[in-house]
C-alpha cells in the first residue's frame, strides 16, 4: 500500500507562473519506494480561477470556499488530506530537489519526532537565491527551544514555518494553523514544538519567493497595533500548552 505525504497549499489571487512553479518543484521531488504525493491546493475565495491553473493530474486536490485567510485556508485543505505526513507549501514557493525524501527519512527513522524544518534559500526576482546566515546545525530540536530563541531574538524563530513538515495527528490535535489574520504558521511552529521536539534538515527544503505580492511585504503585515497582539497570542498558547503538557 502506497504511504502519503500531503502537500497542503493556501491560495489567495494565485499567479499562474508561481503555481506552475510550484508543481514543477512537486513533481520533480525523487519519492522513496512506497511513497507519494498528494497536492491539496484551496482556493482563498471563489473566483474558481485556481482549478483553471492546474494542470491534469490525479495527485491533485483543488478546493475553492470564501475568503477566509491564509491559515484558516491551510485548515480547509486538511479536509481532503490523505497524508499521514502534512507538508507546507505556499502557492508562490519551490521545494528544493529531495526535499520531501528527506522529511519522510527523519519522521520514519525517529518516532519520537513530531516535524521537521529545513533551511531556506530566498528567491529574488531576477532568480537568484540568498540564504540566511544563522540556521541551527542541523539535528534534533528540543521541547521549547522554539519558543525560548523566538522571544530572545525579537520574535523571530530559529527556523521557517514555511518549511514545516508534521505528523497529520500532531497537526490535528494542535488544531492545525492558529486562526489569526496572519502568523498563523508561526503559531503552529510554537505550539508544535511546545509538545514535541522536532528536527532541523541542513539541506535546502524551501526557494521562498521575494516578490511585491507576497502577504508577509505587506504593511498590514507588521501594523503596529496587530502585530503585537498577533505575538501575544502566539506567546500565550505557546506557554499553556509547555505548562499543560510539562516534559
Amino acid at each position: 500500500m502506497t504511504r502519503v505525504v500531503s502537500v497542503v497549499t493556501p491560495a489567495y489571487q494565485p499567479v499562474a507562473e508561481h503555481l506552475a512553479a510550484a508543481y514543477d518543484s512537486l513533481r520533480q521531488q525523487a519519492m522513496p519506494a512506497g511513497w507519494d504525493w498528494q497536492w491539496v491546493v484551496q482556493e482563498d475565495g471563489q473566483s474558481g480561477a485556481l482549478a483553471r491553473m492546474l494542470p491534469d493530474d490525479p495527485r491533485i486536490s483543488a478546493g475553492r470556499g470564501r475568503r477566509a485567510g491564509e491559515p484558516t485556508t491551510r485548515n480547509l485543505c486538511l479536509s481532503r488530506a490523505a497524508g499521514e505526513l502534512i507538508k507546507v507549501l505556499d502557492a508562490d514557493d519551490q521545494l528544493a530537489p529531495g526535499t520531501l525524501a528527506r522529511e519522510i527519512s527523519v519522521l520514519s527513522a525517529q518516532p519520537g519526532i513530531g516535524w521537521t524544518a529545513a533551511r531556506v534559500l530566498d528567491l529574488l526576482p531576477d532568480g537568484s537565491t540568498v540564504a540566511f546566515d544563522a540556521d541551527p546545525a542541523e539535528g534534533r530540536i528540543e521541547r521549547g527551544q522554539v519558543l525560548e530563541h523566538w522571544r530572545s531574538h525579537g520574535y523571530r524563530p530559529p527556523v521557517h514555518p514555511a518549511t514545516l513538515c508534521v505528523r497529520r495527528s500532531l497537526l490535528l490535535a494542535m488544531g492545525g494553523w492558529m486562526a489569526l489574520p496572519a502568523s498563523g504558521d508561526t503559531g503552529l511552529l510554537l505550539a508544535l514544538n511546545a509538545v514535541s521536539p522536532g528536527y532541523f534538515i541542513a539541506e535546502t527544503g524551501l526557494l521562498y519567493r521575494k516578490w511585491p505580492g507576497q502577504m508577509t511585504s505587506q504593511a498590514a503585515h507588521t501594523d503596529e497595533v496587530e502585530w503585537p497582539a498577533r505575538m501575544a497570542v502566539i506567546e500565550a498558547r505557546a506557554d499553556a500548552l509547555s505548562t499543560l503538557w510539562p516534559s
